[in-house]
């Protein structure tokens, strides 16, 4: 077994070897809520997931951090243009929402997005603004190392010095004299443009709550200390991999390496970058109105659907959406439960329950596809063709095959995070139990249809109701999920 994954930083494929044998770590940028989550967001977590998952699957023990950002200048933005209601004023008025309640709330519906498509809570998933202390100690080592230095203007502003740090640009390989600083960054106080805040002053008009006592005065965090705090708090100086969407490489990434760098920390060992979604080939944009949100793909199809739709392509490649998409992913899933169903019915008919079993090991071609830096599509390939030779085996009547065939496609879905129930790997046999449970009801329900026992037949599909699973019929037979909330 070799793990190979794709590092920004050396711009090329590598041996995965963890830091700590039998172990890995794993930071990813998580939401800066300051409005409904999109697809570009899920994406990545649904490819930080599939990582994670693999990672257990070979043995390691996986912790995850992803970070929540609730304080940013777009979140004190936002919050100034929306409106709550005012209990205490009375049911008719309203008043400007508090940028924190606006950043909890849109937390939340990022919490639903992710527990509806079978993202695995991550071990630990820190706010920014509960590790102000951590900041502090940052941005006073980088200015006692020289990296960074107060403003020059008195703004109780900090900025980290980017000439003072030769390494800056490679992680994005860019000459820093051939960059620009922000278009709106505000050039005061600094000694390069291109310099960034580590801390950011108070301003008149932006809320008191929205600011912390400071040795440089009373302000909030930039947005690139915030990560490098953090990843140091919860994974240390030094951790395997860091990942996030392929548009944070520059300037958040880059940013965060060069402060932890500079601060004298190792850093991520690797940087993982997925890609960005596209609508029928161009960018995303909601000024030309070309976006599809979660929650309207989620609207048009299953959570097993848009997860297999969003985590179908190579992390790394554009995935491009069309308006049969979701049609096509919604066909591939149910080429796959209609022969689980079947395999469950012919395997059960003769052995009962005792005839549907788990190796707990997937084919060695999707492992292979796996450790060559989470090749899915290839994956996916071994899934449908092993699907193909599972019915055909069941056709011939070859059932050990057809046993063989069940147990590998369980296992690959479960690896993908694509079973009925979307579990964790580490709930592998909780989800197998559930899928025995029910697919020996409805072993039972079809004999009763059989044998044109109709009463019985609905009480059994009534008490799977009851107990949230959905039964639908088809041509193959019926197939079950669980009903969405």
């Amino acid at each position: 077994m070799t793990l190979r994954f794709h590092d920004t930083a050396a711009a090329e494929v590598r041996d995965f070897v963890p830091l700590v044998p039998g172990k890995a770590s794993l930071y990813y940028c998580g939401a800066t809520v300051q409005g409904m989550p999109h697809v570009g967001h899920i994406r990545s977590a649904i490819a930080f997931d599939q990582l994670t998952r693999w990672l257990e699957y070979r043995g390691l023990r996986v912790t995850v951090v992803r970070n929540v950002t609730d304080i940013d200048d777009k979140i004190l933005a936002k919050s100034a243009e929306s409106f709550a209601p005012d209990f205490e004023a009375g049911p008719d008025t309203v008043r400007e929402e508090e940028w924190w309640a606006l950043a909890y709330r849109y937390e939340q519906a990022f919490l639903q997005a992710y527990d509806t498509l079978g993202v695995a809570r991550p071990t630990y998933e820190p706010r920014a603004t509960g590790h102000i202390p951590e900041m502090h100690e940052l941005i006073q080592q980088l200015i006692v190392r020289g990296h960074a230095y107060p403003a020059l203007d008195d703004s109780g502003d900090v900025y980290f010095d980017v000439r003072s740090w030769d390494k800056y640009g490679s992680l994005t390989r860019q000459n820093i004299d051939d960059m620009q600083g922000a278009p709106d960054a505000d050039p005061r106080g600094k000694k390069d443009p291109r310099d960034f805040a580590l801390w950011k002053g108070s301003k008149d008009g932006e809320p008191t709550t929205a600011s912390w006592a400071s040795p440089w005065g009373s302000g909030r965090p930039g947005w690139h200390l915030e990560c490098s705090a953090m990843v140091t708090k919860y994974l240390g100086t030094e951790f395997d991999i860091h990942g996030g969407g392929l548009d944070l490489r520059f300037p958040h990434h880059e940013n965060e390496m060069a402060q932890s760098q500079a601060a004298g920390h190792g850093f991520a060992n690797f940087w993982m970058h997925n890609g960005m979604v596209t609508y029928q080939g161009e960018k995303m944009s909601k000024s030309i109105g070309n976006t599809i949100s979660p929650a309207e793909m989620l609207d048009l199809a299953s959570p097993r659907v848009v997860r297999y739709y969003l985590g179908q392509a190579q992390y790394r490649s554009v995935l491009d959406y069309q308006p049969t998409s979701l049609q096509d992913a919604a066909a591939a899933v149910e080429r796959i439960d209609g022969f689980i169903s079947r395999a469950l019915r012919s395997t059960m008919t003769h052995d009962g329950a005792a005839g549907f079993f788990s190796y707990g090991t997937v084919p060695e071609a999707f492992a292979a596809a796996m450790d060559d830096d989470l090749n899915v599509p290839a994956a996916l390939a071994v899934l449908h063709e092993t699907v193909r030779a599972g019915n055909t085996a069941l056709t011939a009547g070859e059932l050990d095959d057809a046993r063989q065939a069940l147990a590998f496609v369980t296992d690959m879905l479960r690896v993908l995070g694509l079973s009925a129930t979307a579990a964790p790997v580490a709930n592998g046999q909780a989800d197998t139990a559930l899928e025995v449970l029910v697919e020996a009801q409805l072993a039972a329900r079809a004999q009763a249809r059989a044998s044109k026992d109709w009463a019985a037949s609905d009480a059994i599909r009534d008490t799977l109701k009851a107990a949230g699973v959905v039964v639908e019929d088809g041509p193959e037979g019926a197939t079950w999920s669980l009903q969405r909330n």
